[in-house]
């Protein structure tokens, strides 16, 4: 699978709900702070239990949570594994790719460097986390 560079990977972030208002200078910026890394079907990204400190992206394919039951399919353009950076407790759910994928994964201290650098980043995740509780 083709990997993306930093232009390709910064018009993907602006389809990210939580970075789709920020400007493409700025998306430039987080797409240099992001680590791509290629995940065969079936192959484990974290499991329940484990220390959480990434929050992930899919460029390309798509991930198994068992996060909600059913267990809920993600697909290219969604995030996951977010919750453990901010509660800093152990994954609460294993997340596996059901095809081959292609992640964006971003650190905690970056994930943070980048709120503080543009707080809306903060404000769009609060709203992810309202729709799915309201879900």
């Amino acid at each position: 699978m083709k990997q993306l560079n930093l232009i390709e990977t910064a018009f993907f972030l602006k389809k990210v709900d939580i970075f789709s208002d920020l400007d493409l200078d700025f998306l430039l910026s987080i797409a240099d702070k992001v680590h791509q890394d290629e995940y065969d079907k079936g192959e484990t990204v974290f499991t329940k239990g484990q220390v959480g400190n990434s929050l992930y992206l899919i460029a390309k394919g798509s991930v198994l949570s068992t996060k909600k039951t059913p267990q809920e399919t993600l697909q290219t353009g969604d995030f996951f594994g977010d919750e453990a950076l901010f509660n800093e407790q152990p994954r609460s759910y294993t997340a596996t790719c059901s095809s081959d994928a292609i992640l964006l994964i971003l650190s905690r201290s970056n994930l943070m460097s980048i709120i503080s650098e543009c707080p809306n980043v903060a404000v769009r995740l609060l709203k992810h986390y309202t729709e799915i509780l309201h879900a």
